[in-house]
């Protein structure tokens, strides 16, 4: 991330201080998913990970700093799972599992809190160019992995050949981070599940049968 620490810069952490770190980022994470960034003060984050104050301005700085961390974290765990689903997909029925396991995973929670990579974003992309740049990147790897897909669809020819992949990626990124908001401020999976229903209807459109 551009104007933060590298991995290669910071010092050197014992096995202790790495997992205290990871404990303090983890708490922070969970704090600003459920209670949003603003509203997550670094106090409530050294109660939460059990850390004294020391401890925590060790490794963070500030709240900026905790923040980029909490948005490595999490865009590397997304990332992971989304590789995982998308790795291979190669049909519209893979779309459709894609989709399935994105809005079973939030109607575990009623659909409150939305995708924290969203949430994160609405709120410090105007404030931290450093963050907005790696959410920025980490909104278009999500879509390139999905623009993969569709191309794959294209060479298997199930995907007409006139079809753009790489607007059908960025509709369904679209389309789903904003399911997920409109999911979390009625607390009801059923924005998420239209959404992104609508979206793949527009990329069917494109499908052979």
């Amino acid at each position: 991330m551009t104007g933060s620490q590298s991995a290669e810069q910071r010092p050197r952490l014992t096995r202790r201080g790495a997992a205290t770190r990871r404990r303090i980022i983890e708490a922070a994470a969970e704090l600003m998913y459920v209670r949003g960034v603003s509203s997550t003060t670094l106090d409530e984050v050294r109660a939460a990970s059990a850390t004294s104050k020391s401890q925590l301005y060790k490794h963070f700085a500030d709240k900026e700093q905790l923040v980029r961390a909490v948005v490595r974290l999490r865009a590397e765990e997304i990332m992971e799972r989304e590789h995982a689903a998308l790795q291979r997909l190669r049909s519209f029925n893979g779309l459709v599992r894609w989709r399935d396991a994105l809005v079973q995973r939030n109607a575990l929670q009623k659909g409150a809190y939305g995708c924290i990579l969203g949430s994160i974003a609405g709120e410090v992309s105007d404030q931290d160019e450093v963050a907005r740049i790696a959410l920025a990147e980490t909104f278009e790897a999500w879509e390139q992995l999905i623009e993969a897909g569709l191309r794959r669809m294209q060479e298997a020819r199930t995907l007409a050949a006139e079809a753009d992949p790489q607007q059908l990626a960025i509709g369904l990124i679209a389309a789903l981070q904003g399911g997920y908001l409109l999911a979390q401020t009625a607390h009801d999976i059923r924005p998420m599940e239209i959404a992104l229903d609508m979206a793949l209807d527009h990329v069917r459109l494109y499908v052979s049968t």
